[in-house]
């Protein structure tokens, strides 16, 4: 990984792709990281789902059927989507994400109050927040306890460069964890894009990344589909490693078997 920790909570090598309904610059995409030599994550319960609306995908899906007539689908790792049967809306078919709090009235005071976002909807067990109401929202839903495990992710937000700094002098003044401080990352051959990454008060992480850099690093690849594709065809690590893991295992076999046998030559 960089600075910034991209790779997640797991040490080598890790790719990233941008996944979604359009471009990033107008839809809410995901970023799908790959950790070479993991073939499973350890999923917590703190992310409770991903919304999409779509008469077209509600279609074509087969899933169980699930809350106020959606349908549930589950991802090959595990996570949750839920898909209604609506017409797509002006934002993008991504409606947004449903994340556990064990403080309702923190997570407002965080978001709202140190992140800037709106208050769309509240109730005694839920909270719906956003920057606007046309675009993806994220949704709070009480739960005693959080166990974010090892496949947890976080929420970014591009947001004007010259806001990041007073953004995290606010946090810190407020008491909250400023996980990566402001903090300019050079791309090779692209533009350099500015950060700050935020822990709220349930221990997500949420990036705040600087629009300016943002906004030329997140141009569509007409060829990103082909791009994935070829990488994907031409991932080797699973042999690489289990190689690997067969040479430390004869590693480790012959130092059992050269212990043993300077233990015998000590005793005979």
């Amino acid at each position: 990984g960089i600075n910034a920790e991209y790779g997640g909570p797991y040490q080598g090598r890790w790719s990233k792709t941008m996944i979604g309904y359009g471009v990033e610059d107008t839809n809410f995409v995901l970023e799908l990281t790959y950790n070479y030599g993991i073939d499973k994550y350890l999923l917590g319960n703190d992310f409770l789902g991903m919304h999409i609306e779509s008469n077209d995908v509600f279609s074509a899906a087969n899933g169980e059927e699930a809350e106020a007539g959606s349908k549930m689908l589950t991802s090959p790792d595990g996570y949750l989507f839920y898909v209604g049967n609506k017409p797509v809306p002006s934002g993008g078919p991504v409606a947004g994400i449903t994340l556990a709090s064990t403080n309702l009235q923190a997570t407002v005071d965080f978001w709202s109050k140190v992140l800037g976002l709106t208050v769309f909807k509240q109730s005694e067990n839920e909270v719906t927040l956003g920057f606007d109401s046309s675009q993806a929202s994220i949704r709070f839903v009480y739960q005693a306890e959080i166990n974010h495990a090892k496949a947890y992710g976080r929420v970014a937000f591009s947001v004007p460069i010259s806001e990041l700094a007073d953004a995290e002098k606010l946090a810190r003044e407020k008491g909250h964890e400023i996980l990566t401080p402001f903090v300019t990352l050079k791309t090779e051959g692209k533009a350099d894009v500015s950060v700050v990454i935020f822990g709220d008060p349930d221990g997500y992480e949420i990036c705040f990344v600087g629009d300016e850099g943002f906004r030329e690093l997140s141009q569509f690849d007409p060829e990103g589909s082909n791009l994935l594709d070829k990488a994907i065809d031409e991932d080797k690590s699973n042999e690489w490693f289990a190689k690997k893991a067969y040479r430390n295992l004869l590693h480790e076999f012959n130092k059992i078997t050269l212990a043993l046998f300077v233990f015998e030559l000590r005793v005979t």
